[in-house]
This record gives structure tokens, sequence and C-alpha cells, in this order.
């Protein structure tokens, strides 16, 4: 769903700037007066590295010419929270736009909007938040009753804010006044596709988050278990090595064999008639969209930061060129991720009581 420039007009690329900039304001004040502790700071890095490496696998959707990756914010928000979860994409999608050219540079406020706010935000507060204060399934407090919670929580959430994501980048672009694309002829495309992205997703983000509760369940938000209910479960310690060594495994080895369908929104806007699927929008994709100044300089400084462009060797074809990418980019994520918060001081030692 990562936004190219020629898809925005400056005006609105700048509003969605604005939007992301001060959410991202309030995040961090936030964060700051909840003083959290410490010891979360290496869950952060290596979940924002999860993320990042997740989103460089394209899953192919059976029957259509598509395919979908996973956004994150719903996952993050579970383990860290609403305004940590944002921040920690901020940082991914950042880095993905300036050193691996993957969205657009003008585009960034909306990808980060379309991306992480829906996601952290409205899928925390509207949908995780409820379900896992809720009696579905049983006593708040059963082991049993909080994992099914987290399922239901984690496919509903990811469905729900990735249509919401879909449905922003069709206003986005009705509004940046690109012709080619009628608006409700846009919607009938983007909203189902993102439909089943959003379910697979769903899924996945159950199965990491299932891993984390029966492994050490006060690491994920509004979990509320008895003291006896969390015997036998692995250290934090444990818990971090296993999901470092799954960041290594999904953006070093699992990336090579990630789809070479477009996801949901080049699919919607160029099609894939090459494979014998419909062409869609039928836009071309050496030329579409909004030209302007603003967007020609991001292109730019794109080209000047962007060190492995499109997760790959700039002179060659080779593949290891997106497991270096894959390696290089978590790491990247990780190692900012903590700078973030240990310079913003969002999270400190605690003192015992």
């Amino acid at each position: 769903m990562h936004m190219a420039d020629a898809l925005l007009a400056p005006a609105v690329a700048a509003t969605m700037y604005v939007a992301s900039g001060a959410t991202a304001g309030v995040s961090a004040h936030k964060l700051k007066k909840e003083d959290e502790d410490s010891k979360r700071l290496p869950v952060m890095a290596v979940t924002a590295a999860l993320v990042f490496a997740g989103q460089m696998i394209n899953y192919t959707i059976p029957g259509t010419g598509s395919s979908g990756h996973m956004c994150g914010g719903m996952l993050l928000s579970a383990l860290l929270g609403p305004q940590a979860g944002f921040l920690s994409m901020i940082v991914i999608l950042a880095i993905q736009c300036l050193f691996f050219g993957d969205g657009g540079l003008l585009a960034l406020g909306a990808n980060v909007w379309n991306m992480a706010f829906y996601g952290c935000f409205v899928g925390y507060y509207l949908i995780w938040k409820p379900i896992m204060r809720s009696n579905w399934f049983g006593k708040m407090e059963a082991k049993a009753a909080q994992r099914a919670k987290i399922i239901v929580a984690s496919v509903i959430g990811c469905i729900v804010t990735l249509q919401l994501g879909a449905f922003s980048v069709v206003v986005e672009t009705s509004l940046s006044g690109i012709t080619e694309l009628p608006f409700g002829a846009f919607c009938a495309l983007m909203q189902p596709i993102h439909l089943a992205i959003g379910l697979i997703e769903g899924l996945v983000t159950a199965a990491v988050l299932t891993f984390v509760f029966e492994s050490r369940p006060e690491l994920l938000k509004e979990v509320n278990l008895s003291a006896e209910s969390v015997s036998g479960k692995r250290s934090v310690k444990t818990v971090v090595v296993v999901l470092a060594i799954a960041v290594c495994l999904v953006g070093g080895i699992l990336s090579l064999f990630a789809s070479s369908n477009p996801d949901g929104l080049e699919w919607a806007l160029f099609g894939n008639s090459d494979a014998g699927y419909s062409q869609n929008m039928g836009l071309d994709e050496e030329d579409y969209g909004v030209s302007s100044n603003a967007a020609d300089k991001a292109g730019q400084i794109q080209e000047s930061t962007a060190f492995l462009p499109d997760y790959a060797f700039a002179d060659n074809d080779s593949a290891a060129g997106t497991t270096v990418s894959g390696i290089v980019g978590s790491a990247m994520v990780a190692a900012v991720a903590l700078g973030v918060c240990v310079l913003g001081g969002f999270f400190k030692k605690k003192q015992k009581q």
C-alpha cells in the first residue's frame, strides 16, 4: 500500500505530513509521560525489525493476479501500545522510503497515516482493547479465553484497519485530482483486494501474538491472567532471541520467495495483464498521476539516499541483494527504533519500590 509521489498533489501530501507529524508529536509526549519500563526496549526493537522484514514478503492472492504484504500496525500496538507502535511504524516507513526507495518521499506522510495510524490507534482503541477486556469466550482471566480473544482481535483488527487504509488511498488520490482514477471504480478494486490481504495479515499477526502470549503474556497489552495461569513461560530474553531469529529467516531467506505479482495498490492501478489477468484501471506505469516540482525534488533526494533500491543491488539483479536488504534493513530499523526511544527518554529504568 506504499503510495508513490505521482499519486498525490503537493497540497494533499503536505496535509498528510501535518496530520502524521502531529500524531507523532502527541504520541511522543504521551510516551514520555508514561515512562515505560526500559526492559521493553529489546522487544520494541525486534518487533519493529520483524515488521520491516515481514513487509518484504508479498504473498499471492489466489485468482487475482495480485499480492499483499503485512502492514504491522496491529502487531506493534498489541505489543508496544499505540503510541510506541506508531513511532516504530514511522521508523520502518522512513527507512524503507529513504534507503530502499519503497514509497515516495513526498507521499511519506500519507503512507504513515494509511499504514500506521489506523492499525495503531483505531485498531488498538476500537478493536484490540475492547475485545481483550471483554468476557468473550468465558472468564476474562482464563488462558483459553485470552488466546481466543487474541486471534479474533488480530483478524478483525487487521481486516478493518486495512480497509480504512485502502479507502484513505482512494480519498487522497481523488482529492489530488487524478482524473484517470474514478472514485467509485477505484474503491471497487481497492476494498475487496485489501479485504483478502487483511485476512491473511490477521492470521499472521494472531500467530505471532499467540507465540508471545504462550511465552510471556505480560508483554501483550490488555492481557489479564491470574498468577497461577502463567507458569512455565519462557524468559523475555528467549522471546527476543526467537523473534530475532525469525527476523533473519524472514528478511534474509523467505523474502527470496516473495510473490512477483503487483501488490493491492499497484494491481488496482495497473492490473496484471501480462499474467493473463485484468488491466483494472489500466494506467501507464511509466506515465501516470500528478507531476510537480515537489515530487521531482523528492525523487532526486530518494535517488541519492537509496543504496539498495527496490531491495536489490543497484548494479545487478543478484538474489543476494534481497537477502542483504532484509538483514541490513531490519538491523537499521532495530537500531533507529532503539535510538529514538533512548534519546526521547520514553523508556526508563524503573526504581525498585
